[in-house]
């Protein structure tokens, strides 16, 4: 893994830069408990989460014939809004960030949340001047982000980019647009499950930190 071939990082931000893995095992179970239906383990989670969450909703037990999706989908992100200020950086997010930047990495972020509500947790946790741009959804039901990665990635002169996530969802749009794809798996999918996109797997956001010193 060589990170000086890249000129651009492009970051997930949930389960990727920001810990909020455990905010929404509770939550959903929560969801789950007021409607009588079986909570799940952390494990189940980790081994069922993906995109669109419209699936992931299903499979953990929601049943759309009695409630619609964009009902429950909204019940979630208002817990999810209500409690993320509790939810702390991954553990060497900020200094990794900060030695990109001081290492003249660009940055930005390209993630599954609503914009309005992205924008305003990185400049609460004030990292915004680590990223290039802020790039997220116009609305909060998570469908996916391809749309978006294709128009940011046309906006772009960057001739070797990097996409940094935790879900098979990050490596099948790094796929699609034919550019790098790295894998962190201490966010919202197991390690086993990464595996099978046969891209390099991290430890940790404190791993590339590690990469960029010892590539000096």
């Amino acid at each position: 893994m060589n990170i000086n071939y890249y000129s651009h990082i492009i970051w997930d931000w949930n389960g990727t830069l920001l810990d909020d893995i455990d905010l929404c095992l509770q939550i959903i179970n929560n969801l789950l408990e007021n409607r009588s239906l079986p909570i799940i383990t952390r494990e189940f989670y980790l081994d069922v989460f993906g995109f669109p969450v419209q699936d992931y909703y299903q499979k953990v037990g929601f049943n759309f014939d009695r409630e619609p999706f964009e009902s429950i989908s909204t019940e979630f992100i208002t817990a999810y809004e209500d409690g993320r200020s509790k939810c702390r950086l991954m553990p060497g997010a900020r200094t990794t960030l900060e030695t990109l930047t001081s290492n003249g990495f660009s940055q930005s972020i390209l993630s599954a949340s609503k914009q309005t509500y992205l924008k305003q947790a990185v400049f609460e946790y004030d990292i915004q001047s680590h990223f290039n741009s802020i790039n997220g959804l116009d609305n909060h039901h998570a469908a996916g982000k391809f749309s978006i990665a294709k128009q940011y990635l046309m906006s772009q002169n960057h001739t070797s980019l990097l996409l940094i996530g935790d879900t098979l969802h990050d490596a099948k749009i790094a796929s699609i647009l034919a550019i790098d794809c790295w894998l962190i798996p201490n966010g919202h999918q197991s390690r086993h499950r990464l595996n099978s996109a046969k891209v390099p797997l991290l430890d940790s956001v404190h791993d590339i930190m590690d990469i960029i010193l010892n590539e000096k």
